[in-house]
């Protein structure tokens, strides 16, 4: 994760019109790449040119902001050549040398910085975010607990304190801070964030709903109360109450993507796919270059069927991050749903690159590889996938079915016997032996695991009657079930 420190600004209002605010946002975008292609053009032809302060300024903040840390470092460089006493580009250069790894010489820049700027609080932010990140978490509070008679916004320095603990893996601590932070200022979006995080880890969420509705009761018309009040309710798979606490969220701050984005999910859980999609395109008309959005609005179209549509969400999403692996697994279980296999395979492969210990990746691809007859490469993906969750009985059950349905029914019924070893209580283990022994012409212990079966979960009796078409056999595990029961 890249290192950034916390420049704050002031709030600026604006009373023009939509219009010309797009004109002007037109109008400075247009100035950027200019001076983007001056200063490039500067730095090829190693010409002199002046360059004012703020030009610089934003020609840093651009490269730290796509994280090209060596043009920004020569953006710096070529700044303070020229402007040596400026902070806003030492802490730039600060931030950049963190980047690169070289934390000996960013911290020699600070303490001259110090000498420059002596008292200056920015300097001292920055060497917390240094310690913080080198790991030194005891520095990091003795320099936040030296700021605290020296600022006004109290709120920040809780707020740093617990990401520290945080940080620190103290998390009943990081706590703490985040309520403190949130006691001083209810609109400190990030702290109701990283709160709801350590409550979550803690696995103390349940028990501080109280506490979010009293965040409520004091705020009501705070619509960042409102919105984690809802993502509480939707960690605690409360997805209804989850539904309408960010109702109030987007009725209260009508442009906040991240609420249309979290209802979107809340509707996703609920299998309201359709009221799901409506609110995944309005986030997107908010923020249009989200990969996630793009990925969830997706996944909503595969749920429908509509898988073109699917197929065009998830290749925007990996056109705006070719490492989004959900993207590249969604656009596999696409053209597996086309029947298109061996794409899907390729697809699979790629979000296997990205992340390699996804078991629902190696899953798919083992039933995919299957299917277009790469049995070898099947055998090895089912493996892997069991590897990584030996306790999901779902791959043990369709490895066991690929095996057969290629008639090989003792293999089958050796896989599924070390699966039972380690899940005895999973039912559908029990009727899918069943199943194997019926075939394999063994019914004594057809008899016994069926038996097991309807003891752990009667109800499941019911996926036998897809492996046994004809009437009489139907009829004659029905005749022994209905016994059973009785």
């Amino acid at each position: 994760m890249a290192f950034r420190r916390n420049k704050k600004e002031g709030v600026h209002h604006c009373n023009g019109s939509i219009v010309e605010m797009e004109k002007n946002f037109g109008e400075r975008k247009k100035n950027m790449n200019e001076t983007l292609q001056r200063f490039e053009k500067m730095l090829e032809s190693s010409e002199q040119e002046f360059v004012d302060l703020e030009t610089f300024e934003k020609v840093t903040g651009h490269y730290m902001e796509m994280g090209d840390w060596e043009k920004a470092l020569l953006a710096c460089d070529r700044g303070l050549a020229d402007f040596p006493y400026s902070l806003d580009l030492i802490l730039s250069k600060v931030q950049v040398l963190a980047n690169k790894g070289d934390h000996e010489q960013a911290h020699e820049l600070l303490d001259r910085a110090a000498l420059f700027h002596p008292g200056d609080v920015e300097i001292t932010f920055m060497q917390v975010a240094l310690a913080n990140m080198v790991g030194d978490f005891e520095e990091a509070v003795e320099l936040l607990e030296s700021l605290a008679y020296r600022v006004d916004d109290q709120d920040e320095i809780y707020f740093q304190l617990g990401q520290t603990y945080q940080n620190a893996g103290k998390l009943e601590e990081a706590v703490g801070y985040f309520k403190k932070t949130l006691a001083h200022n209810l609109d400190h979006e990030d702290a109701l964030l990283e709160l709801t995080h350590c409550l979550e880890m803690l696995g103390q969420l349940e028990s501080h709903l109280d506490y979010y509705t009293d965040l409520v009761d004091q705020a009501p018309f705070s619509w960042l109360a409102w919105f984690n009040l809802g993502v509480a309710y939707r960690r605690l798979d409360r997805n209804i109450d989850s539904v309408q606490a960010l109702e109030y969220a987007i009725l209260i701050k009508e442009d906040f993507a991240s609420g249309y984005f979290q209802l979107g999910n809340a509707y996703m859980s609920l299998e309201k796919f359709e009221d799901a999609k409506a609110q995944y395109l309005i986030a997107l008309k908010l923020e249009d270059d989200q990969p996630e959005i793009h990925c969830c609005l997706g996944t909503c179209y595969e749920r429908l069927e509509a898988y073109d549509q699917a197929i065009k969400c998830y290749q925007k999403t990996v056109k705006l991050d070719p490492m989004w692996d959900d993207g590249w697994y969604g656009l596999g279980i696409c053209f597996n749903e086309l029947e298109r296999w061996y794409e899907a395979v390729g697809f699979f492969r790629r979000a296997i690159q990205i992340t390699a210990l996804n078991p629902d990746y190696w899953l798919a691809l083992a039933e995919t590889e299957f299917k277009v007859g790469n049995v070898i490469s099947a055998f090895e993906a089912f493996e892997k996938a069991a590897e990584i969750e030996p306790s999901n009985p779902e791959i043990w059950l369709k490895w066991s079915l690929v095996l057969f349905e290629q008639g090989n029914y003792a293999r089958a019924i050796d896989l599924l016997q070390a699966a039972i070893e380690d899940l005895p209580e999973e039912a559908d283990l029990y009727y899918h032996m069943a199943v194997y022994h019926i075939h394999s012409g063994d019914y004594r212990e057809a008899l016994i695991f069926l038996e097991t079966a309807l003891t752990l979960d009667y109800d499941g009796h019911i996926q036998l009657f897809d492996f046994f078409q004809e009437l009489d056999k139907q009829k004659a595990l029905y005749k022994i079930i209905e016994q059973y029961r009785q």
